[in-house]
């Protein structure tokens, strides 16, 4: 595993900006999980520190908050059935209503692509959680996969708007 390698995507930083690339499967969520500045200040502390991806079930192996350039190593499972998915972080949102990161696969994750997270509290005080994906597999496990991979990344957003949800709670 090449922490420090090269992307396995060449559309880097495609997140940020619609239309997300081609020949990838797109994810795009878009819910509302709470209310006002300071739930708002304490769930961005909670994403950037990747305390969603913990709630969501998964072990993250850095407790650093996300800035461009950070490897994640993400594992998913246990035992044998434990997969492990490095990223680096791509890019970070910093603005008093925009808080976020995206990171990309790196060498030894079983896809390709990239995955954003962003909240934004809005001039109501509502708060809106974001995620923007694409990805295609790039393990052979992945592929053999075919439908269940998707059904494997379904669940996983979902898990991740759940975590959010809880840690938008006043």
């Amino acid at each position: 595993m090449l922490l420090d390698g090269p992307f396995t995507y060449a559309e880097v930083g495609a997140t940020r900006d619609a239309p997300l690339p081609s020949g990838y499967r797109h994810v795009l969520r878009d819910v509302e999980v709470g209310a006002g500045r300071d739930v708002f200040e304490r769930a961005a502390e909670a994403l950037l520190t990747f305390g969603m991806h913990r709630g969501a079930g998964l072990t993250v192996g850095t407790r650093a908050p996300a800035v461009p350039g950070l490897p994640v190593v993400i594992r998913i499972g246990a035992g044998p059935l434990r997969l492990t998915a490095p990223c680096r972080v791509v890019y970070r949102i910093d603005q008093p209503d925009r808080q976020g990161f995206a990171y990309g696969t790196l060498d030894g994750h079983p896809e390709r692509g990239e995955e954003a997270f962003v909240l934004h509290l809005t001039g109501a005080g509502r708060i809106r959680f974001r995620i923007t994906a694409f990805s295609r597999p790039a393990s052979a496990l992945a592929r053999l996969g075919g439908p269940l991979t998707t059904l494997a990344q379904e669940i996983a957003t979902q898990r991740y708007v759940r975590s959010m949800r809880r840690l938008s709670r006043p």
